[in-house]
């Protein structure tokens, strides 16, 4: 069974967002002013995909796997520009993509084949486990997080936090997207963070702070 309805394509090369995670997003061209306005107007939604190329023709081959975004913010500005903040909904698989004559690309999705309503819970050990890399990689990077604040996210908003603003390259945000299940991710995550932090360090341990 599977619940199609068409979307407006947003391709923009980096810019991965994950279910329940918030996306912050500067609309200046064209096309993209369009269909910003075509959203506010209709209902709301934005769907967020990677090309395969970087490339600006409008016509780059698309991953299989992106996310529906609802508009939560809107910032119109006098030249045109739009200041938008996207909240993720619902992974999708592409379909097809649909001519309806507008200057971005359109596409029918499916949401039915993730399970993104009620993901199942982590297990205790695999939850500190996340949290304990996530630490280790902060402090390795040097970076001020508030440790306590992440500690009282849920299980899916800590995955898909760290997922979406991890310094990861395009494909390894595509593999954690693509995971089926909330427990996948996590453990794709951190094999993900373990290699970036010995990246950062050299190889040497880091211990994580306690604060």
């Amino acid at each position: 069974m599977s619940r199609t309805f068409r979307v407006p394509l947003f391709p923009l090369p980096g810019a991965i967002l994950f279910p329940r995670s918030q996306l912050p997003l500067h609309i200046f061209e064209p096309r993209y002013r369009e269909m910003v306005k075509d959203a506010i107007d209709g209902p709301g939604r934005i769907a967020m995909i990677q090309p395969h190329r970087l490339d600006d023709d409008n016509q780059a081959p698309l991953y299989s796997v992106g996310c529906v975004g609802e508009l939560v913010g809107v910032e119109e500005l006098d030249d045109g520009r739009y200041n938008i903040v996207l909240l993720g909904a619902n992974r999708f698989r592409l379909v097809r993509e649909t001519d309806l004559g507008t200057a971005y690309r359109c596409a029918e999705v499916d949401i039915e084949v993730f399970n993104d309503e009620e993901p199942a819970p982590l297990e205790m050990i695999q939850r500190a486990e996340v949290e304990r890399e996530a630490r280790k990689l902060g402090d390795a990077m040097g970076l001020a997080v508030d440790w306590a604040a992440v500690a009282r996210l849920d299980d899916e908003m800590l995955v898909n936090a760290i997922a979406q603003v991890a310094p990861f390259d395009v494909g390894a945000k595509q593999a954690l997207l693509e995971q089926a299940t909330l427990a996948g991710r996590a453990d794709l995550l951190v094999q993900l963070m373990q290699f970036h932090r010995m990246a950062v360090t050299g190889g040497i341990e880091v211990e994580p702070t306690l604060q």
